[in-house]
């Protein structure tokens, strides 16, 4: 440990020890996360607690403390809890604002979006991901742009439960491409429905999560909710329906056309995609980044654009997405 720089002091509130043992984690790992992660010592008796370690890091690892501590009220502090509070404090760091722990019991500004679900309340996790939520609400056209485990698909399904549950539309349709629809996806075992359903698998993955497998599936059984290949658009208007296209860079300028122009009376919509993983064959272009020219100045039509510090995963990913940035601002030579 470097030389300590600082030492802060606090008392959690209010004292509980099934809520200080669900925070410590077993054998300490929940503490022991944060301090490799920020750099710092973590020393506790009961309650009281002692940060050692470098300015601003102590002060960071306080927060992220007591936002775990206030968790508890209402769920099991694991590792991944754990890394998102990190995540969480590193990007209000990031961006210069005061922290502001994003947990179940904390205050909600009047202004911020807050989804309530069966595992608990969902909120976006710095600036970016509060204005995709945001955006969701307030328009019947939203895009989110940006890479891997950002949360573009999660928020967005969220959103669409809480339509639904609210019955603000009579139902959900999920869509994504099958971009190996022609000669490959033939030889999958199985009828149409089976060879189709590994593309939709992550929509189905985040609607169990917000609902509960069986009431997805009997939600699906009613055709209240739809998850379908985007081929299955065609020649239809939703009307009072919520619609997510998840991984639309990988549809072609017609499609992406084609999908848009679907959009009935009283329904929202939400695109999803990343524009550096596209898997089109080559020489066509992604109907993704045609739509961002074409409708960037459009009314009703919003864009929010992630990075790389809107990662909620692992640490790795974040830093494989900014290795991949860094290579395409400033390619090898050949």
């Amino acid at each position: 440990m470097s030389a300590r720089a600082e030492a802060i002091d606090f008392t959690l509130s209010p004292p509980d020890n099934e809520r200080l043992a669900n925070l410590c984690g077993q054998f300490d790992e929940n503490l022991r996360q944060v301090e490799r992660r920020l750099g710092v010592e973590i020393e506790n008796r009961g309650h009281r607690f002692r940060i050692l370690g470098d300015d601003p890091a102590v002060s960071r690892a306080g927060d992220v403390i007591r936002a775990l501590y206030a968790t508890t009220a209402q769920e099991t502090v694991g590792s991944e809890s754990v890394h998102l509070q990190l995540r969480h404090a590193e990007a209000e760091a990031q961006f210069d604002a005061v922290p502001t722990p994003a947990v179940d019991d904390a205050p909600v500004a009047p202004d911020e979006v807050s989804i309530q679900t069966r595992k608990g309340l969902v909120r976006g996790r710095g600036p970016n991901q509060r204005d995709y939520l945001a955006a969701i609400r307030q328009t019947d056209l939203s895009f989110g742009i940006g890479p891997a485990g950002t949360g573009k698909t999660y928020l967005a399904v969220a959103s669409a439960v809480e339509a639904l549950q609210s019955e603000q539309v009579q139902r959900l349709v999920l869509v994504r491409p099958a971009v190996e629809a022609g000669e490959r996806l033939g030889f999958l075992p199985g009828d149409l429905a089976q060879k189709v359903d590994p593309y939709l698998r992550p929509l189905y993955d985040a609607l169990f999560e917000m609902l509960g497998f069986e009431r997805v599936n009997k939600l699906i059984e009613r055709n209240v909710i739809e998850v379908a290949p985007l081929a299955y658009m065609r020649g239809r208007t939703l009307n009072g329906a919520f619609i997510i296209l998840d991984e639309a860079q990988n549809t072609t300028v017609e499609q992406m056309k084609m999908f848009l122009t679907r959009l009935g009376f009283g329904s929202t919509a939400v695109v999803t995609g990343d524009v550096t993983q596209i898997d089109l064959p080559p020489g066509k272009t992604s109907g993704l980044r045609d739509a961002v020219d074409i409708l960037r100045d459009v009314d009703g039509v919003s864009f929010t654009f992630f990075n790389a510090h809107d990662v909620v995963r692992h640490d790795l990913v974040q830093r494989i997405v900014r290795a991949y940035d860094r290579r395409e601002d400033d390619p090898p030579p050949r």
